[in-house]
């Protein structure tokens, strides 16, 4: 498992290990180049604050907070604890969440002895800063901005990495491009309590399963803190190149926003209660399709947290890859492709707007030409070849999973249109749909869905067919048992808990490790086709693969009990959430 905790506030993210060291955080923002990387490499920065000799540590989360607490406990019997957090609470009428990060280190038994150690790098060249002095703070430039160290440390013992008796509790305030002009103990205590008062504030307004409750509340703040609040692009993930399967090549830079995974994660945010996230998703989505001229015709599956294109994808040799798992890879290819499902998972996510009354201030006429260009998309993209959902670089063909999406899309623009919107579409939606629906029987074989007319291995992306209401329900049965039977890779288990994507070959072979989301859809999946037993039991098994601290990564080998790709994965908090909601009973018959 990683051994790894996630801290951020919705502007910066930093991962910190159980041996209390900051090894991955990228600044300014968190698709930036790293300034502490040794997460892919030796060399690629780190901020420590380690014990002398042998020592342990075990990490936790303030209840229903993203504060990081780790306690480190020395060979002599002596104790630390480093408390790590990111500023995030309402100011003068709005958010506050600086780039900035505030760690507290302090005694818990004996007299410990710690070294602290700051080593960070400029970007991918890995050149190490060395740090201007002050009266009471580090400076390190990069360029033409800054990171600054403020502690009431001894700046000798910092600079020097002198082991020395923690007696009493250490401060450090990391900020970037701004300095720190208050007393660094009381602004720390502080902005603590004012962070824990308003991520405890934010879970209680969550609206959370009657079962999994802990852990569905973990993952809600997980997948909170993959939303880019300044721009209202939401992350796939905070890492980039941790390998799918070590030495396999499958190694992706994630920190950007897909807009199929911002579509679902708005499916868990909805099931929340918390719809902050998809105005200000729908914001980002606008001036995308608004301001960049080829989104006009088609949308790109990927951006940027500023809307720009995440190209061209760059190997960066110079770094060693996670425990050697090269080439460690910055942009997405990806950002080339044709991925055809997109259109209607854009419309799903605007059709809130149009059926939920609290969404009435959103039923724009901007909103309404948006939707009715998807319209057109979904009904011109069917039945078209792709790169898939799975982002095929080489083979492109016909994907019933697109062809879902696109039907799912259309049903919904004709309930809308149904409700009165949308009158000026110049569309036969009512003939289109009918078309999206033959395109998927098209691909039917034995009474499952396959991947395509012309492919007929099974996808587990299709267990969706399920949650999208495709109205045909012993179809929807026989996809889900075909697909839980064929990807299903738990040896001797009686139920069958994790599944592979799928088994053909790809661009790198064929996969060897479980995608996590899949497990989760096909909690959802078998719920809605009356096998509940059978989805707890499946749920039950999926939640072993989180770390001590609840954190799920992007893939998972349950043999051997080993988590593998980028961590942590938004799309598998995402599953975790949707699942927990499908198979809890109402709280009416728990209350």
């Amino acid at each position: 498992m990683y051994p790894y905790g996630l801290i951020g506030n919705c502007q910066v993210s930093a991962l910190v290990s159980e041996s209390g060291a900051i090894d991955w955080l990228c600044l300014p923002r968190p698709d930036s180049p790293p300034v502490f990387g040794r997460l892919l490499d030796s060399d690629g920065g780190h901020f420590s604050i380690e014990g002398i000799g042998r020592y342990s540590g075990k990490q936790s989360y303030l209840p229903n907070t993203v504060v990081l607490v780790t306690t480190l406990t020395c060979e002599d019997g002596s104790a630390f604890k480093i408390t790590d957090f990111c500023p995030r609470f309402d100011q003068h009428g709005r958010m506050y969440r600086p780039i900035a990060f505030f760690r507290i280190v302090e005694p818990v038994s004996g007299s410990p002895t710690i070294k602290v150690c700051c080593r960070p790098v400029d970007g991918w060249e890995k050149q190490a800063i060395k740090p201007g002095r002050g009266n009471s703070h580090l400076r390190f430039d990069f360029r033409d901005e800054f990171l600054r160290i403020v502690t009431n440390m001894p700046l000798t013992y910092l600079c020097e990495e002198t082991p020395f008796v923690l007696k009493e509790p250490l401060y450090f305030g990391l900020t970037w491009s701004f300095g720190i002009e208050e007393d660094l103990v009381s602004v720390t205590n502080r902005f603590l309590a004012e962070t824990c008062n308003y991520w405890n504030l934010w879970v209680k307004h969550c609206s959370i399963p009657s079962l999994y409750q802990k852990e569905t509340i973990r993952s809600a703040l997980t997948l909170k803190l993959h939303c880019y609040e300044d721009t209202g692009a939401i992350l796939a993930g905070l890492t980039t190149s941790l390998p799918e399967e070590e030495g396999s090549g499958r190694n992706w830079d994630y920190r950007f926003c897909w807009l199929r995974d911002a579509y679902f994660s708005l499916t868990a945010f909805h099931n929340l209660g918390h719809f902050e996230e998809m105005e200000g998703f729908i914001k980002f989505l606008l001036n995308i399709a608004e301001k960049h001229e080829h989104s006009r015709e088609k949308l790109r599956p990927v951006y940027k947290l500023d809307q720009s294109l995440p190209m061209p994808e760059i190997e960066h040799l110079n770094w060693q890859g996670y425990h050697g798992s090269k080439p460690v890879r910055t942009n997405n290819q990806a950002a080339e492709h044709v991925q055809n499902d997109v259109y209607g998972e854009m419309i799903l996510t605007l059709s809130p707007i149009f059926f939920d009354e609290r969404f009435h201030h959103l039923r724009t006429k901007d909103h309404e030409t948006l939707l009715g260009h998807l319209a057109k998309l979904c009904i011109q993209n069917i039945s078209k070849p792709d790169a898939g959902l799975w982002e095929l670089r080489n083979g492109w063909q016909e994907h019933s999973f697109s062809n879902l999406m696109c039907w799912a899309g259309i049903d919904r623009i004709q309930m809308i249109q149904e409700r009165g919107h949308l009158k000026n579409l110049k569309a036969n939606v009512a003939e289109a749909k009918k078309i999206a629906e033959e395109a998927i029987r098209s691909a039917v074989k034995d009474g499952s869905l396959r991947n395509g007319p012309k492919d007929d291995s099974s996808d587990a992306a299709l267990l969706q067919i399920s949650n999208l209401r495709f109205p045909d329900f012993e179809l929807c049965r026989k996809t889900v048992q075909r697909i839980h039977q064929e990807l299903g890779m738990d040896a001797g288990s009686e139920v069958s808990s994790f599944l592979y994507r799928y088994l053909r070959n790809d661009d790198f072979g064929q996969p060897k490790s479980a995608f996590l989301i899949c497990s989760f859809w096909l909690v959802q999946a078998l719920a809605k086709v009356g096998q509940p037993e059978e989805a707890r039991k499946v749920m039950k098994a999926a939640m072993n693969s989180a770390n001590a601290l609840g954190l799920f990564s992007e893939h998972f080998h349950p043999i051997e009990r080993r988590q593998t790709g980028n961590f942590p994965q938004g799309y598998s908090h995402v599953g975790q959430i949707n699942a927990a909601f499908s198979i809890s009973p109402p709280w009416s018959e728990i209350l």
